[in-house]
């Protein structure tokens, strides 16, 4: 661990109360919550803390009655609520419904975030700019198609060409949204108070709002300058959404979490962009019991571990309802609060996440990641008039017990098209990772990271001819394609650009097929340095059976060691691997190619065990996940090094023979610390705010020459003293 400089922005929280000891978790951003009456005094709070403050809001729903019921602008805007084929409002409470982002409701936002930008907020986080699938059935919407496509407004449940035009539609009025509301009140911060405010969104995987049936701007967002980077808003909620391999349907956390960071790393790799992995000890739904909310936090953690190019992190949304608040018990008999164990645990790795900007990476099996192409458009399909008999007017958000009603309806949220080719390679620890079709008309060399790329266009659609001449090029220059697809998809009709003016195809992969210059046809064909693989199958195939999903791992196989080097080795196994400096993280994975654990030998700190016990053999059983820090990777013995601590390190003192320590944490979370020291500690002692010094208890473990000790947090510091006398350190 480091001292380290705030306006990093390595780790924050939002929060919607004010601050309060208990909740005061040491990150260095605190993004205060809403624009109620009491926006700038909580925001004073924060500042007097230390923090450096943001601001996040709904841009989608929030507490905004006052423009809903014409207290505004005198005018009722009822009719600017999304609302489904039924006539019925898609909330997200009372009186908070799904607004439309039109121009005035654009125009309220903007007047009422001013109030943050005059209480001197840092940055802002418009959250969630999200338009249901069912939805588009208000007059508000009714206006903006007839403006967008000059034509009457068709209901989209009648037809997917409706279905993907009212999407599409969607995805562009929150764009319009953002840009307008992000220009005039970054021109506000300039012309007012002559400051840089920068702006954020705070958004779900491409992949959750597919599945949920949810539309967003996406990477459309990478064409306003005036967006300066994301929050990655995956948690337990969405990566427990179930899926289906192998024929059966079940909540796969870990993987599907794998998969979310994956796409939402792609959305900034490359550009200026911040992003931040969002982290939930617990999650929306309260229903659940404390060894759960844990069980699926560590997955999702170790989930956004492996996509190093992300180190930033939203490390809690919410602390209060985290640490104040108290959820059923595993017998079902009451309530109970944060074990100390856990929250203990979450401090642990709430202070390591500071440090996961490493130089060193490493893949164990030393695969690369093989890409899995996906675009914002796989969300304009998440309808279809043959199942508009079932229940899919309803909105699916992860805390329902139920699903949609119907099977066609489930089939649908189950979306076995993308898992179907996700899965079977994940699932056999090879580190496939979904990327944005799209950046291939945006970043030249976008596609220069993969060797290997899967594409199919039965569930989504190329946006404009010109990515296939990027593909094109790509394989030309040695890539390996394999496109997945019978052909069979009903959105192949639409009316876009590969059936209207002059264009006359069936369908875009007969477009990119052409580009390509190879024949429809099964099987390995080679162009320029490339290949290009055909597998003329419906990629939900794959999720159905072991026998499927063999076939697919089989062609990508082929495939990958035909167009590869004599060293390359195709390595199959039930876990994941990689090292990030002295960090060691690993999943061990169930249904995979065998159940047998993953052994490792070595010196470690098990940094999810609140005690940070000191290891020399790790057993990480199937369904488990592991994060370690490798003591052996650090071999000065003269080092002293805070290898972890529930609290933050604020500022170290050396002198001839003593070693002082600041340390601040939230009330009530027990304070635990190892450190590596070249001699064992003669004595250690707190300091209390009377300077009075006392000494307490540690564990010497001679191994790895680390000691570990027990003290009380206090968000106004505890020094802590380390007296020595056998060796001089003053210059270490």
């Amino acid at each position: 661990m480091k001292i380290d400089d705030r306006w990093e922005e390595r780790t924050g929280f939002q929060e919607r109360v004010a601050y309060h000891p208990s909740i005061d978790l040491r990150t260095d951003f605190v993004m205060v919550y809403g624009i109620d009456d009491s926006m700038p005094e909580r925001i004073k709070e924060w500042q007097e803390c230390g923090y450096v403050v943001h601001l996040m809001t709904g841009v989608a729903w929030g507490e905004y009655q006052d423009y809903l019921y014409g207290q505004v602008d005198g005018r009722n805007h009822w009719d600017e609520a999304q609302k489904n084929r039924y006539g019925e409002t898609i909330s997200h409470g009372k009186d908070v419904p799904y607004m439309v982002p039109t121009i005035a409701f654009t125009n309220y936002l903007t007047s009422r975030i001013k109030k943050a930008v005059d209480a001197g907020v840092e940055a802002i986080h418009l959250e969630e700019p999200e338009f249901w699938v069912e939805g588009g059935y208000s007059e508000a919407f009714k206006r903006e198609w007839r403006i967008f496509y000059k034509e009457e407004w068709t209901p989209p449940h009648e037809s997917v060409d409706g279905q993907y035009r009212a999407s599409k539609l969607k995805a562009f009025l929150y764009k319009r949204c953002l840009d307008r509301l992000c220009t005039e009140l970054k021109e506000y911060a300039q012309v007012k108070y002559q400051r840089t405010l920068r702006f954020y969104v705070p958004t779900h995987s491409l992949i959750n709002y597919t599945q949920w049936r949810i539309v967003s701007p996406q990477s459309q967002l990478l064409s306003l300058p005036t967006v300066d980077g994301y929050i990655a808003q995956v948690w337990t909620g969405t990566s427990r959404t179930p899926n289906v391999y192998g024929g059966i349907a079940k909540e796969r956390t870990f993987e599907t979490a794998y998969l979310e960071y994956g796409v939402m790393q792609e959305l900034a790799r490359g550009t200026e962009r911040r992003m931040w992995f969002l982290h939930d000890p617990i999650e929306d739904n309260p229903n659940y019991d404390w060894e759960d909310y844990k069980n699926n936090y560590v997955k999702t953690l170790v989930a956004s571990l492996f996509h190093p190019d992300v180190f930033r992190y939203e490390i809690s949304p919410w602390p209060n309802r985290i640490f104040n608040r108290s959820y059923p018990k595993k017998d079902g008999k009451g309530k109970e609060p944060i074990p100390p164990s856990y929250a203990t645990s979450l401090l642990i790795i709430m202070n390591v996440l500071r440090d996961l900007n490493q130089d060193e990476i490493k893949w164990e099996n030393g695969l690369d990641p093989v890409g899995l192409m996906l675009s914002d458009t796989a969300m304009f399909q998440r309808n279809h008039p043959e199942i508009s008999g079932e229940d899919t007017s309803q909105k699916y958000d992860g805390t329902e017990r139920e699903m949609l009603k119907g099977n066609k309806a489930k089939e649908l949220l189950y979306w076995s098209e993308f898992y179907g080719l996700a899965l079977p390679l994940l699932k056999s620890g090879i580190p496939v990772r979904p990327i944005q079709l799209d950046n291939i008309r945006r970043f030249t060399s976008y596609l220069n990271h993969y060797k290997t790329l899967i594409l199919s266009y039965e569930f989504m659609k190329p946006e404009a001819p010109d990515i296939h001449l990027g593909i094109s090029q790509w394989v030309q220059n040695g890539g390996n394609l394999i496109y997945v697809g019978d052909g069979s998809d009903a959105f192949h009709q639409v009316r876009e650009w590969w059936n209207t003016q002059e264009a006359d195809y069936n369908n875009p992969a007969e477009h990119l097929l052409e580009s390509l210059g190879v024949e429809w046809r099964e099987g390995i064909q080679h162009v320029g340095k490339g290949l290009v693989t055909i597998l003329p199958n419906h990629p939900n195939e794959f999720a159905q059976n072991e026998q499927n999903a063999k076939l697919l791992k089989d062609t990508v196989k082929k495939a990958t060691e035909k167009s590869a080097q004599d060293s390359f080795r195709w390595d199959e196994k039930n876990y994941l691997l990689l090292r990030r400096g002295p960090y060691v993280i690993s999943s061990v994975m169930e249904e995979s190619v065998h159940m047998e654990p993953l052994r490792l030998s070595g010196l470690y700190v098990d940094l999810l065990d609140p005690n940070l016990s000191i290891k020399e053999e790790v057993t990480i059983l199937p369904g488990n996940q592991s994060l370690l820090y490798d003591l052996n990777s650090q071999t000065n013995e003269t080092d002293i090094q805070v290898i972890a601590s529930s609290s933050r390190m604020e500022s170290v003192e050396k002198a001839h023979n003593e070693y002082s320590i600041l340390m601040k944490g939230p009330l009530h979370v027990p304070g635990v610390c190892r450190i590596r020291y070249p001699v064992k500690p003669v004595k250690i002692l707190i300091v209390d705010e009377q300077n009075k010094e006392k000494s307490i208890n540690f564990e010497w473990d001679q191994r790895s020459n680390t000691f570990f000790f027990y003290y009380k947090n206090n968000p106004e510091g505890t020094k802590i003293k380390i007296l020595h006398y056998a060796v001089d350190i003053s210059s270490s």
